[in-house]
């Protein structure tokens, strides 16, 4: 089956797809189109739908499944879509969600497993208890072994935060023995929970926006509540000097506070710092994974978001 980055420039595309933005805009004769990121497991492209009507507009919308039929065209050195015939889904279609956004070459039930085998070799009865605790619980859990590790930047596909975890698990044990320094527990908790707020900042794991809470908030405070609360639950004191360690770690993990990356206080343990740097190369190489995958196999030169610059390939 092809997906949409399957096809050439020139080829014609009947398919189903993800809307993940839309904006109308108005030609220049006065009438209106529609400009979209439509997606599917591939990746996602922009689409021109000229001449909207009205009912066309209230039809489409973001996280709306649709069938196109389409034509792909080069504009500014990228493939774009024109589309001619559109759609919406229908039940009959049985179009599964598998197919409409990027998923995790992992198999999360392999990647769930490591997870958890990790989290047994966490020591602290306080550490693993909270560990526990949250990845018992079934709202978390069924996000986590779902959901993106965030909308553009990395590991932004499904499954792609629980494959963040586990590899950063990996890195944090081949680590570990270098710097003798670093609380291996804390650390272990740290990479399993760093980011389990996004599972309430982001909306979803097919086509995840920002969620109210998400954006006035941001996962690093929702973390750390999540934290708490599960130390609540569990009779343990949120002031338990483990428990502020790793909810320092959460709250630091975005680097120093001056680098204006989001972080609310800056690392002051080893065990802080030295996950700020897996966190950043386990981030930064995924992006520059993504950013290689969708380069074209004459390309040389790719720009990546993530680093805000243009990357080679190396040849």
């Amino acid at each position: 089956m092809k997906y949409l980055l399957d096809y050439a420039e020139g080829e014609r595309v009947i398919t189903f797809c993800l809307v993940k933005s839309r904006e109308v805009g108005v030609a220049s004769n006065q009438t209106e189109y529609l400009n979209l990121e439509v997606g599917d497991r591939s990746g996602t492209m922009t689409a021109k739908l000229w001449d909207v009507t009205e009912e066309m507009k209230a039809m489409i919308q973001v996280k709306s499944v649709i069938k196109i039929d389409a034509q792909v065209q080069q504009y500014r050195g990228k493939k774009q879509l024109v589309i001619h015939r559109i759609r919406l889904a229908a039940p009959a279609d049985e179009v599964s969600v598998e197919s409409l956004a990027p998923v995790s070459s992992q198999q999360p039930e392999a990647m769930w497993e490591k997870l958890k085998a990790y989290a047994a070799q966490i020591k602290s009865p306080v550490l693993s208890r909270v560990v526990e605790e949250l990845l018992d619980d079934p709202e978390v859990s069924g996000r986590l072994r779902s959901f993106p590790a965030g909308v553009r930047m990395h590991h932004h596909y499904v499954h792609g935060l629980l494959e963040h975890i586990v590899s950063l698990l990996a890195a944090a044990e081949r680590l570990l023995p270098l710097y003798p320094q670093v609380d291996r527990d804390v650390l272990y908790a740290t990479c399993i929970l760093h980011d389990i707020g996004k599972l309430y900042e982001l909306s979803d794991a097919i086509a995840p926006d920002y969620t109210t809470p998400g954006q006035l908030i941001g996962h690093l405070v929702m973390g750390v509540e999540l934290v708490t609360e599960a130390c609540r639950r569990c009779g343990i004191s949120p002031d338990h000097s483990e428990i502020l360690h790793l909810k320092h770690c959460i709250l630091s993990h975005h680097g120093d506070v001056e680098n204006g990356w989001g972080s609310a206080v800056s690392g002051k343990t080893p065990t802080a710092v030295i996950f700020h740097y897996l966190d950043q190369i386990d981030s930064k190489m995924n992006a520059l994974s993504q950013t290689l995958a969708e380069m074209g196999e004459d390309e040389e030169w790719g720009q990546a978001p993530a680093l805000r610059r243009k990357i080679w390939r190396g040849f």
